[in-house]
């Protein structure tokens, strides 16, 4: 009988991305890596729980839910997070960056400095830059002004940064553009929190630390994962949380890690690409448009 393995997600480790399996195994991820399971015939996703604790009922959950949590779980583990405001005491200094994930799309966001670039490797960003740091609630105040003077969003939906990592700009001075060009208009609001120390614009790179630069362009995402569903390919970039894989038949496909928490997954021998698991196509998107 295969060996079962419960998937607790995707961890943005100094030596790169592993999956991080029930237990506290570790596999690491390079690229070209065989990336091959299947979820067995008859089994269901399950609520991973929250802050470290067991879902108390063991609740059934959506196979398209990125969060793997039921109703009360996800409260849980909302209202203990700094994006609620939870922690309002936090001692630890904290930095306000701007990330940009492909055109147009430039979001304000804040993280412990404890955690260095972390956050930024979490969520997928392309490029970033510190805008500047201080207390949390100074911090929090900085990125509501930043919303509220120049309508820069705090959150970019994943399935908007997956879609347009087909047309990113090839270099990574085209790249950084915009991120320069809302930093300088940031640093010139009034009304800054006086406790925030202003940090110059650096733009970091991540495209290469991706994979991103020598990935095939990713024709489409894998939805959820089903009973009975395999998915095999060769790791061709990791970003955020999502796997870039190299797959026979069909390209580049995107699976997002975090549909792969709450299964019961097993080896698979299958070298066929995908087995009965749903894709949706991205949207083409004429070159040369950005």
């Amino acid at each position: 009988m295969a060996q079962v393995w419960t998937c607790s997600g995707l961890r943005w480790s100094p030596d790169g991305p592993v999956l991080v399996w029930a237990g506290g195994r570790c596999s690491a991820l390079p690229r070209g890596k065989r990336i091959a399971f299947a979820v067995p015939e008859g089994s269901g996703r399950r609520c991973v729980g929250a802050r470290g604790h067991a879902c108390p009922v063991g609740a059934a959950v959506s196979g398209r839910s990125p969060g793997a949590r039921c109703g009360e779980c996800a409260r849980l583990d909302r209202a203990h997070s700094v994006a609620a405001d939870a922690l309002a005491g936090d001692p630890r200094p904290y930095r306000v960056y701007l990330a940009w994930f492909g055109p147009g799309m430039v979001k304000v966001g804040i993280t412990a400095v404890e955690r260095a670039d972390a956050r930024l490797l979490e969520q997928g960003a392309v490029c970033f830059s510190r805008l500047g740091t201080g207390p949390l609630m100074a911090a929090r105040r900085t990125e509501e002004l930043l919303r509220a003077a120049l309508q820069v969003p705090d959150r970019i939906p994943y399935a908007e940064k997956r879609a347009v990592r087909s047309v990113l700009p090839k270099t990574a001075a085209e790249r950084a553009v915009e991120v320069r060009e809302l930093h300088a208009r940031a640093v010139a609001l009034k009304g800054w929190p006086e406790s925030l120390r202003p940090e110059p614009c650096q733009v970091t790179d991540l495209m290469g630390v991706f994979g991103l630069d020598e990935a095939p362009r990713p024709s489409g995402e894998v939805v959820e994962l089903v009973p009975g569903g395999a998915v095999s390919g060769e790791l061709a970039a990791v970003a955020g949380p999502d796997l870039h894989l190299a797959v026979h038949g069909r390209g580049g496909v995107v699976l997002d890690t975090r549909l792969m928490t709450g299964w019961e997954l097993v080896p698979s021998a299958v070298e066929a690409g995908l087995r009965a698991v749903p894709v949706r196509e991205f949207r083409r998107i004429p070159d040369g448009l950005f």
